[in-house]
């Protein structure tokens, strides 16, 4: 996987590991997932073959950063429609409290499964979500937990 924007100061990939210029790092999944250019959330993955999705985003704020575990990772479901979402409860993530969920829904017609992890750092607050078609979720989620072990840096 290429360098997604050259330079010391900006987000970058190196060595299958995502470097954010939020203080955050994470390795890529081995095979089968390709970044996803110019999306709204700072590295986004996708499979084609089975279908699936990934994402590592980082909010970096006051306000963000005082709301509750629970309420920041429900907020990653908004988007689905009929969703059904079960709290996955709290754990550690590189040392900083996390929170986990999973759940199903709709997204554009097409029914989902999801699991979504929140870290919480000083000021940032960093969002790391896996999103595939029912069918094929079981099958990206080894790669999902490889990537969210692999995160690291949130002492922002």
């Amino acid at each position: 996987m290429a360098v997604l924007v050259a330079g010391c100061s900006a987000s970058h990939i190196e060595n299958g590991v995502f470097y954010s210029t939020k203080g955050y790092q994470v390795s890529l999944p081995a095979q089968g997932w390709a970044v996803k250019p110019r999306g709204p959330a700072e590295l986004e993955l996708q499979r084609g073959d089975p279908a699936g999705g990934m994402l590592a985003d980082a909010t970096c704020d006051d306000k963000t950063a005082g709301r509750p575990l629970n309420v920041l990772a429900r907020h990653l479901t908004i988007g689905l429609k009929d969703r059904v979402v079960e709290d996955g409860g709290t754990l550690t993530v590189d040392g900083r409290p996390a929170a986990a969920l999973g759940g199903a829904g709709s997204l554009d017609g097409t029914a989902v499964g999801v699991e979504a992890v929140v870290v919480k750092g000083e000021r940032c607050v960093y969002d790391l979500l896996y999103v595939a078609p029912v069918a094929s979720f079981d099958t990206g989620r080894g790669d999902f937990r490889a990537f969210v072990e692999s995160f690291s840096g949130a002492g922002k």
